[in-house]
């Protein structure tokens, strides 16, 4: 055998180990990172599930002719605020889901407003079409918890693997950058002031 092939081999292999441990930290760094953009779609669309849900809900409400109209009209803005909010999955930062989650929490707060206020109009509560409305924002409002809780469990198994050694190395080369949690506003942890009008 002659005597520059063991060294050529030898080379040859550690070139294949080292392309194929790169390879494999892009392959799965992509991987983490495609899985968090599509939980962060998922949370945009359940908060787009809500926001369609407004629209009837909207309607049927304004069928009530002594219904206050400062409210429903504090819903409907609320709805456009938030629906002209776009965040680009690609370059997701904590400017813009802060931004995301404040026109969102408007309609959060103007749809409890509404919600509230509707206690006072017994026709409508009794209204099968609101009933069933109200039941589907209960639901959208769970998945709308579940979709960003499965966002920060990807994004959490995406920063962990781009973080770890010998992986930030590379995943550095390559360009991978952590991503941001969705974070709960500024007091929520605070319980809300309850007032009830007697």
């Amino acid at each position: 055998m002659k005597k520059w092939l063991i060294p050529a081999i030898i080379i040859a292999i550690v070139v294949f180990v080292i392309y194929s441990f790169t390879a494999g930290v892009n392959n799965t760094s992509v991987e983490k990172e495609e899985n968090a953009k599509m939980a962060w779609a998922n949370v945009e669309s359940s908060y787009q599930r809500r926001n369609d849900l407004i629209g009837n809900l909207v309607q049927t409400v304004e069928g009530a002719a002594d219904f206050e109209r400062g409210t429903l009209t504090d819903v409907i803005e609320a709805r456009s605020r938030a629906t002209s909010v776009n965040v680009d999955a690609d370059n997701l930062s904590a400017e813009q889901i802060q931004q995301f989650q404040q026109a969102q929490s408007g309609v959060s707060s103007a749809l409890s407003r509404l919600l509230v206020t509707v206690e006072r109009y017994p026709d409508i509560k009794a209204n099968q079409n609101f009933l069933q409305l109200q039941s589907q924002l209960e639901g959208t409002e769970n998945r709308i918890n579940v979709a960003r809780d499965r966002y920060n469990e990807a994004v959490a198994d995406y920063n962990t693997y781009i973080r770890v050694f010998p992986n930030n190395i590379f995943a550095g080369m390559f360009g991978f950058e952590r991503m941001e949690r969705f974070q709960a506003d500024a007091g929520a942890e605070d319980a809300p002031d309850v007032e009830f009008d007697f």
